[in-house]
């Protein structure tokens, strides 16, 4: 008898293992930001409980680094660490950093330093896939690297693909999709290209698109059954198809001749663009037929005239920045719901109801995502670096990280 007392002791001590490691195990995935904008390349964040308003002086620090260099990406956050570019001397580099302290793991210089009066240094944000790591620099430096900081390959997308670097320096942040991975070198006949994701090599080029870079990610989706590649590059906002790199739309009214940097925001087979210095937004319906997908424009918008700090889609409507007003507006028609001064001029991402929002003046705030009215639930203020807070903010396992230059800090915004 004391021996079955012992087994059925030992099966239930193994099973709550078992349970407990596999609780763990999905609540690290759900809360990991493996790329630009989180998983799904949409700004939005699954997690909930969380603070539902900040204290006076804003949710408490959990620790704060300043040994990045200049840079201003965002950061990618997955498993036990942190992924994140900035430089040292006069080299572009990853950094990978522990998720519990911000303590560096591991540093690997990727290629030269761009340097840039309106700010030195990386703008794009790693992509983490599995066991493997993708950044792209400033000059045009892709790598592969193993997450241990192992390399894997490496090329160099402007001096391969015939592309130009753009005014401002190469910010976007590489995308998987599948086997390839999709960068825009804006090169003849290169505007868009694939690469194996596993050997860096040649997929295709979208031989129809030669459009300069814009400052713009791309995502992806099906329209209707079309794997489809949609980004805003130097002069309109284009689609391509995923498997070829086909042409398959390309919509001048919503770019500028200056800098076009919003990614775009794709939801019920359409696709929503914007961009500032006098231009604003548009929605295009798209539809598929006999493996091309076409697109018609449903709404042109004056009162989105998002600069760098991108578009959320929440419930049916959409949240940025109109030039320095916060604004809200209806997805399909492009109705104006509120627009606020809000934390001024900035990025910002969503969770758990809530906007998180950064201001390039280095105010942080938190807002409730309502179409009815602008209700402020917090803000603070972080230390200036001397140049405008651009890198946008990241809700990842109940914190918040914001990144300003070379400092790097984390919140506890948990509820409990």
């Amino acid at each position: 008898m004391k021996r079955n007392r012992h087994f059925i002791i030992l099966v239930l001590a193994a099973g709550l293992l078992a349970l407990s490691t596999t609780t763990a195990g999905q609540s690290g995935a759900s809360t990991d930001w493996p790329q630009w904008r989180g998983p799904d390349r949409t700004g939005l964040s699954k997690e909930t409980g969380l603070l539902p308003q900040w204290p006076a002086a804003g949710p408490p620090l959990v620790w704060s680094i300043s040994s990045l260099g200049e840079g201003y990406g965002s950061m990618a956050v997955a498993g036990d660490r942190i992924f994140v570019q900035g430089s040292s001397g006069r080299q572009s580099m990853v950094y990978a950093l522990s998720r519990a302290d911000g303590k560096g793991l591991w540093s690997k210089a990727i290629g030269s330093f761009g340097v840039n009066d309106r700010g030195s240094g990386p703008r794009g944000t790693p992509t983490v896939d599995g066991d493997r790591l993708y950044v792209l620099t400033e000059n045009g430096d892709l790598i592969c690297l193993k997450t241990d900081g192992t390399a894997v390959w490496q090329r160099n997308i402007l001096r391969e693909f015939g592309g130009r670097n753009i005014d401002w320096l190469i910010s976007e942040s590489p995308l998987v999709d599948g086997n390839n991975l999709i960068v825009t070198p804006g090169g003849r006949g290169a505007g868009v290209v694939a690469l194996n994701k596993m050997t860096g090599t040649t997929v295709w080029t979208s031989k129809e698109l030669s459009d300069e870079a814009g400052y713009s990610s791309p995502v992806v989706a099906d329209v209707q059954g079309v794997r489809t590649i949609m980004t805003l590059t130097s002069s309109a906002g284009v689609g391509v198809r995923a498997s070829d790199g086909k042409l398959m739309w390309r919509y001048p009214r919503v770019a500028n001749g200056t800098a076009n940097i919003t990614t775009p925001i794709f939801f019920d087979n359409k696709v929503f663009y914007s961009s500032n210095y006098g231009t604003g937004g548009a929605l295009l319906g798209l539809s598929a037929q006999g493996g091309d997908v076409r697109m018609q424009e449903i709404y042109f918008t004056r009162e989105m005239q998002n600069h760098h700090g991108g578009v959320l889609l929440v419930n049916g409507y959409l949240y940025g920045f109109n030039n320095s007003i916060l604004t809200c507006l209806e997805f399909a028609t492009g109705r104006m719901m509120w627009r606020h001064r809000s934390v001024g001029k900035g990025s910002l991402t969503y969770a758990d109801g809530h906007l998180y929002l950064f201001g390039e003046d280095n105010i942080v705030g938190l807002a409730e995502a309502s179409p009815m009215a602008y209700r402020e639930k917090g803000r603070f203020r972080v230390a200036d670096q001397g140049l405008p807070s651009w890198a946008h903010p990241v809700v990842s396992g109940g914190r918040l990280y914001i990144r300003n230059q070379k400092t790097l800090s984390a919140y506890n915004i948990k509820a409990n």
